[in-house]
């Protein structure tokens, strides 16, 4: 019922750049309630990397404020992350994730299939 699209993933040196993008799209009616990305590096647990609410909201992780800026539209089903001074710990599987009550099912996360990047000289 949920399609989330990612793209922009790859190997960059240290304090590179990158821009992972994803496109959410419901089959269904719906409710968004947020968007934005975590991330899971072998051997951890998944975090939150970004997350912007449909108020207007965005959080951000400590390990990557000042270094990473979300952007997009909850209303255009988008969201961009932008990652600058890239560092090898910021290496790790990114998931797209929306936050959304679909049809009848409640509101409950969806998962995009990741992005791997890799920070590595």
């Amino acid at each position: 019922q949920v399609q989330l699209v990612e793209s922009g993933g790859g190997l960059v040196q240290p304090g590179g750049s990158l821009r992972l993008s994803c496109a959410a799209s419901f089959e269904r009616s719906f409710s968004l309630y947020a968007m934005g990305w975590y991330r899971q590096a072998p051997g951890k647990q998944r975090e939150l990397v970004a997350r912007m609410t449909s108020t207007g909201v965005t959080n951000y992780a400590d390990s990557v404020s000042g270094r990473f800026t979300l952007s997009g539209d909850n209303a255009k089903k988008t969201v961009f992350l932008q990652m600058g001074s890239l560092k090898p710990e910021d290496t790790a599987v990114y998931y797209c994730n929306v936050y959304a009550n679909v049809y009848i099912d409640g509101p409950r996360d969806y998962w995009g299939q990741g992005t791997q990047v890799t920070v590595s000289s």
